[in-house]
């Protein structure tokens, strides 16, 4: 079955756009990646947010003169559609050269816009440059798993049957590696990003979690099926007290994506990291 982001700009010429055009963005339903991973929007076993940050906004005051700032952009994990992301990046592009009354003048129509093309409601925050450098670059806690000795012999599909835990050991732990990634259904091009694990449950074996990771290496998926797929599998294996997984990409034309799923309610700290 063809899957409908083929109907997106996603691998086409498309022309630029410099005026605001609402009509480029694309949803795409959620239903039927959660329909392969045996889900529905009425059983989904974890809460969340997709959170988007812009590093290529700008728009012009009544005067005519250029503003930039950085977006940022939250998308509950239920809703029933993500925007596909090169339509997106031409949305926001349409504002370059729209005038708007002010900051919030123009927050609210993305705010609008988005929630539209979302089908639930998108927190918008436009933050200056200043702001955002204030904030630094964060560090990850817990334990990195990327110097772990493992052997791989096959990318072309996540492979949960590598991981492993052990029974008779409870922890409370976070561990991460930032040798994940995937390739654009679409288009093929590479997805690369950080895989944050934390949980209370019994020990994951770190070697076990490393090769799973690097199982996706040529998986085709979306940034956000892809943490939706491990937080089943390790949900699946661990049966844990608690547990959150997200992945902070690495930004493609100005824009990152970090999905993030819990058992929990979160408050995710979306400073960016080194890569992004």
């Amino acid at each position: 079955m063809q899957h409908p982001a083929e109907h997106s700009p996603l691998g086409k010429s498309s022309e630029y756009v410099s005026t605001y055009a609402p009509e480029l963005l694309f949803p795409i339903a959620r239903a039927t990646k959660w329909a392969e991973l045996g889900l529905s929007a009425q059983t989904l076993p974890y809460r969340g947010v997709d959170i988007w940050n812009c590093y290529e906004l700008s728009w012009l005051t009544r005067g005519g003169k250029p503003v930039v700032a950085i977006g940022e952009f939250t998308i509950p994990a239920d809703s029933p559609n993500i925007i596909e992301s090169k339509s997106f990046k031409l949305y926001l592009n349409s504002l370059n050269q729209s005038a708007f009354d002010s900051r919030e003048a123009l927050r609210e129509v993305l705010a609008r816009d988005l929630s539209a093309a979302a089908g639930a409601p998108v927190g918008v925050r436009l933050r200056s440059l200043d702001e955002v450098a204030a904030d630094g670059i964060a560090s990850l806690p817990g334990t990195c798993v990327d110097d772990l000795d493992v052997t791989v012999e096959r990318y072309d599909q996540p492979r949960p049957e590598l991981l492993r835990c052990d029974d008779t050991r409870r922890v409370d732990e976070v561990l991460y590696s930032h040798l994940l990634k995937s390739n654009c259904p679409v288009t093929g091009q590479p997805d690369w990003g950080t895989l944050v694990v934390e949980y209370s449950g019994p020990a994951l074996d770190p070697v076990s979690l490393l090769a799973y990771l690097v199982s996706f290496r040529q998986h085709q998926d979306f940034h956000e099926q892809c943490v939706e797929r491990i937080y089943l599998d390790l949900q699946r294996l661990l049966q844990p007290s608690r547990l959150t997984v997200y992945a902070r990409y690495v930004r493609r034309g100005g824009l990152d994506i970090n999905p993030y799923r819990s058992s929990d309610s979160i408050v995710p700290d979306n400073r960016r990291l080194v890569r992004q």
